[in-house]
């Protein structure tokens, strides 16, 4: 049996009488696992409480290299999520529980850092009151908080001030790095930031959950995704190491659709989780607007005074938080002019360039090791130079950019590229999808009946949660129901690249008193499509390859909630049958519709159980009863004079 050396009692009276010394260190294991064994051989683990000026310790790891003939930089993360070790089916504390890897790829390992991991306040062995999305608290404000509640920039200069103080070995020199949630703290961490504090990364950064991150997409719940995190993402009692494991949530079926259309409505569906799962759930939907809930946690116009090097990373295909990386690109870049600000967005999902090699997503292949890529000519040389002086082999551009359909990176100096061209394409009469707006005199429209009670699915196939690769998912399931508009291009006789945000601008109408419009940008394959070869493993078909003529991919997608058409803060209802002009941000898109292909719209009013359900009636939605759940007939004009279609960036 292997014990931990630190018991759970002890380190409980280690906090409460506030040591700051190290709680124990051990060299290692020489029964571990061998790739435990050459990381216990090179680094020694150190468990720390680090107080903060308001008197809460924050449980801290360090894993500092056994060779002291140099010094090292410090690489931090912090998160909500554990610093602790998963090893035997659950979350370890002790200094004889080592991880298989430290930092962000073997690289880091192998040259040489002081790695240190923090429970943020109020999670697992951290004291104080956790805060989803902890909203930012400068120097003159002066409103109260509550006690244990903290500000992470100032959690983080208090805990670069100790380290630079007590860990021996360390050259002066911090970065900072995380993804989503700990992202988001590495964002919020550097303003205002400590002056050791030379490099930080927030990689898919958590920065607006309302505007466009996890929670809202357009004023629309993302209901199965924020349902199948609150049922594991749970409020605990701290300090504390985590319960042995979190037992998945039971759908009592393998289709997420079906269970959630059977509960119809979001308090019946709320009803369904324990008091604990609803603990975190229950204020996102309960604030469905963007009231000040919202408008205080956004940290995006906070990010000022950041002294680091800045290295956003995003993914095309995220997704929980697209918009994130973007919206702290800007920020930084607008509200700290003179410093190295720099944005990376690949081919991958939310993390995807942290594990795995990158080379495709699902059906969709990307014709190289994309995360390799990045990870080592990217991620690694920038922490090199800006926390151990060595010259990168290649200066990083402004904008490093994966175009997706072409496959190739791209580098630019801003992002949208200052080359690309606002065009729109534009709806045209029997599923037609044209540059030129429509010229014939009258009042074309077409028009669907939308049932909340048989909404539209977001893939086509049974399951729970979000499976990664909807982003790309072939949409033919969608393009064949009654209540879905689509419209196609001619065969395209040359690439045609777009770069930069899809605008849908859409004239509209309902029987209803609200509605969403849900548009989805999509690269409809060739019938005559190269069909991928069969992967085999001995005499097992490992992956029985997909007929990819005629595929329609998803390359964009996303709703508006038309009550939030003119303010997220102030919902209006439609008037019944009243032509009204809509516009919003489908999202950033860098895609290049391949000569051949065709480019294609589809128009709906549901994408469940990825988007809740609209009652299609003007009421708040938290409270929606099921007869409140009606059908709308929605029409979409393509008149002259209410031509709608959709704007992209197009590069020469």
């Amino acid at each position: 049996m292997t014990r931990s050396p630190l018991s759970v009692l002890s380190l409980s009276l280690m906090l409460a009488f506030g040591l700051a010394a190290p709680l124990s260190h051990a060299a290692g294991d020489a029964d571990a696992p061998a790739a435990k064994r050459s990381l216990q051989g090179s680094y020694t683990k150190y468990e720390y409480l680090i107080p903060m000026r308001d008197g809460i310790k924050l449980f801290t790891v360090v894993y500092v290299p056994k060779d002291s003939s140099r010094s090292y930089p410090f690489l931090m993360q912090r998160t909500p999520y554990s610093a602790g070790v998963y090893a035997q089916d659950a979350m370890r504390y002790g200094v004889d529980w080592y991880p298989e890897a430290i930092g962000p790829s073997r690289e880091f390992m192998d040259s040489g850092y002081i790695f240190v991991k923090q429970d943020v306040r109020g999670r697992y062995m951290s004291e104080g009151k956790w805060q989803e999305m902890t909203p930012h608290r400068g120097a003159n404000d002066t409103s109260k908080r509550a006690a244990g509640e903290g500000v992470e920039s100032e959690d983080m200069h208090d805990t670069v001030a100790w380290l630079l103080k007590n860990v021996p070995n360390n050259n002066g020199k911090v970065g900072i790095y995380g993804i989503s949630y700990p992202g988001f703290y590495t964002a919020a961490s550097i303003i205002d930031s400590h002056p050791a504090i030379k490099a930080a990364s927030p990689q898919a950064p958590v920065t607006d959950l309302y505007m466009g991150d996890d929670s809202y997409h357009g004023g629309a719940f993302m209901l199965a995704a924020n349902f199948d995190f609150y049922a594991s993402f749970t409020e605990a009692a701290n300090p504390a190491p985590p319960s042995k494991s979190d037992a998945e949530f039971d759908y009592g079926t393998t289709d997420g659709y079906d269970f959630f259309l059977k509960h119809l409505t979001l308090s019946h569906i709320a009803a369904t989780m324990s008091p604990a799962q609803r603990g975190y759930f229950m204020p996102n939907i309960e604030h469905d607007t963007y009231d000040q809930f919202w408008q205080s946690r956004a940290i995006a116009p906070h990010l000022k005074n950041v002294k680091a090097a800045v290295l956003t990373v995003g993914g095309w295909f995220d997704a929980e938080d697209l918009e994130g990386p973007f919206i702290t690109y800007r920020a930084i870049e607008k509200q700290n002019p003179g410093i190295e600000n720099r944005l990376v967005i690949g081919p991958w999902v939310h993390g995807g360039w942290a594990r795995g090699d990158g080379a495709r997503l699902g059906h969709v292949n990307f014709d190289s090791k994309t995360a390799d890529y990045y990870r080592r000519q990217i991620e690694f040389p920038f922490f090199e130079q800006h926390l151990k002086g060595v010259k990168p082999a290649r200066t990083l551009p402004e904008v490093t950019a994966f175009e997706t359909g072409s496959n190739v990176w791209r580098q630019y100096t801003a992002w949208p590229p200052v080359q690309a061209k606002a065009r729109t394409l534009y709806f045209g009469a029997n599923g037609k999808l044209d540059w030129k707006a429509p010229v014939a005199a009258g009042t074309g429209y077409d028009e669907y009946v939308a049932d909340p009670r048989k909404p539209v699915p977001f893939i086509g196939y049974p399951a729970t949660g979000v499976p990664r690769e909807y982003m790309v998912s072939d949409q033919r399931f969608a393009a064949k129901r009654p209540d879905v508009l689509v419209y196609q291009s001619e065969v395209l006789e040359e690439d045609v690249t777009i770069a930069g945000p899809v605008l849908p601008k859409l004239f509209v109408s309902t029987t209803g008193t609200d509605a969403d419009w849900v548009v989805k940008l999509i690269d409809v394959y060739p019938n005559a499509y190269p069909q991928p070869e069969v992967q085999v493993k001995g005499s097992d078909v490992v992956a029985p390859p997909l007929a990819l003529g005629g595929y329609q991919q998803l390359v964009r997608g996303n709703p508006l909630r038309a009550k939030f058409r003119h303010s997220f803060e102030k919902p209006e209802p439609l008037v019944p049958n009243k032509v009204e002009a809509i516009s919003y941000e489908l999202g950033q898109v860098n895609h290049t519709f391949r000569r051949g292909h065709r480019i294609m719209v589809q128009v709906q009013s549901s994408w469940f159980p990825l988007v809740d359900l609209n009652p299609q009636t003007f009421v708040r939605i938290p409270t929606a009863k099921p007869e409140d759940f009606v059908k709308a007939t929605q029409r979409v004009y393509r008149a002259p004079d209410a031509a709608s279609g959709v704007q992209v960036m197009v590069m020469p």
